[in-house]
């Protein structure tokens, strides 16, 4: 018996050892095994609808479900991120050349009516020609080309570094899509539980992935209406580009949508309308803002069965805690605890009723 007892602390230990070691592998990819996770759950009954009219062809079927993830995500998301660079870039060359041939006043006459007035009144009044200012400028113009460089650099790794992560969460994506079934009766199998009881865990947790997902998208497009109906009101110029940006702003929360309507007031503010630009303010602020802690939790709750109060902590507690991935991380974390709950209760529980069918996977 001692021997025995030996030997299963040892392998206890190797158990442990090798959780740790698994860990330490799939620790880079994370995130992105977590987000292909959950758009494996909440995509199956599609790819299984897909694999269907397609004939049986689960691979081809999985394929253009990853296709449609890249086209409905990533190339709006790349292009708007080129887009924001390649406006700032053609900005800080245009200050460059303003300055270098037309010096302080040609970028003061380059600033609209509102604001070039009370610009010039200010460097008149701090004698511009007293402190060569426009040396200064040159001066500094020229000495921050390596922090330029440094700053394009950080931008080209980090873009590396998304798009590493991004290809892995598809590779993820797709594999789990293809052999997600069999992912699952492998749990249900080593997992030392009841049987069916991983099996409605993991069916909890794909219910509060959809949820997420779904009442995440569904917040963002009322919000980009919300704001669109801010911008034709204040009348600010390319108003559905403006929506557009901010639907997008909408999915990540550590930006979120108000940002963009703080973006279109500046621009207001700076054109001569200051009104327009309080009004837009407000609106981002109490109209736009407040659409993701009511409407969210409101629509996510129909997916869950949580109160809405739980869910709407989760959200905020997840984001607080883990970041953008928090949103969804949070509310299963609290859904796998009351899972565990319920699951005691009714197994363990002191009054145990009569077992039930097991949960089937999905099929």
């Amino acid at each position: 018996m001692t021997l025995d007892l030996v030997a299963r602390r040892v392998f206890t230990g190797l158990i442990l050892l090798s959780i740790f070691l698994l860990g330490v592998i799939v620790w880079p990819f994370a995130n992105g095994f977590f987000l292909a996770a959950v758009l494996a759950g909440a995509l199956y009954g599609t790819h299984k609808r897909l694999t269907r009219l397609l004939r049986g062809r689960n691979n081809l079927s999985a394929g253009l479900l990853c296709f449609g993830v890249i086209v409905a995500l990533l190339i709006p998301l790349t292009g708007f991120t080129a887009f924001l660079i390649s406006e700032a870039a053609d900005g800080v060359r245009f200050v460059s050349e303003t300055l270098r041939t037309e010096g302080t006043e040609g970028l003061v006459n380059q600033l609209p009516g509102a604001v070039r007035q009370p610009v010039q009144n200010l460097l008149e009044r701090f004698a511009i020609e007293e402190l060569k200012l426009d040396d200064k400028f040159q001066q500094q113009v020229s000495s921050t080309g390596g922090t330029a460089a440094r700053a394009v650099t950080g931008v080209v790794a980090a873009t590396g570094s998304f798009a590493f992560q991004t290809t892995m969460m598809l590779i993820a994506f797709f594999f789990f899509l293809v052999d997600g079934k069999r992912l699952v009766e492998w749990i249900e199998s080593v997992a030392p539980l009841k049987q069916g009881q991983t099996i409605e865990i993991l069916l909890e947790f794909r219910h509060v992935s959809i949820a997420v997902l779904v009442s995440s998208v569904v917040t963002a497009g009322v919000q980009a209406v919300a704001a669109l109906v801010g911008y034709l009101i204040t009348q600010v110029p390319v108003p559905f580009f403006f929506a557009a940006v901010t639907f997008f702003l909408a999915l990540i929360p550590a930006i979120g949508a108000a940002v963009v309507c703080f973006v279109a007031a500046l621009l207001l503010l700076i054109t001569g309308h200051p009104w327009a630009a309080l009004f837009l303010a407000i609106w981002g602020v109490v109209v736009v803002g407040l659409v993701d802690n009511i409407v969210k939790p409101l629509l996510a709750k129909r997916g869950m069965d949580m109160h809405g109060a739980i869910i709407f902590f989760a959200l905020l507690g997840g984001l607080a805690s883990f970041g953008t991935v928090g949103l969804l991380l949070g509310p299963l974390i609290v859904a796998f605890f009351l899972a565990l709950v319920r699951i005691y209760e009714r197994d363990y529980g002191r009054a145990s009723p009569q077992p039930s069918a097991p949960p089937t996977p999905p099929t």
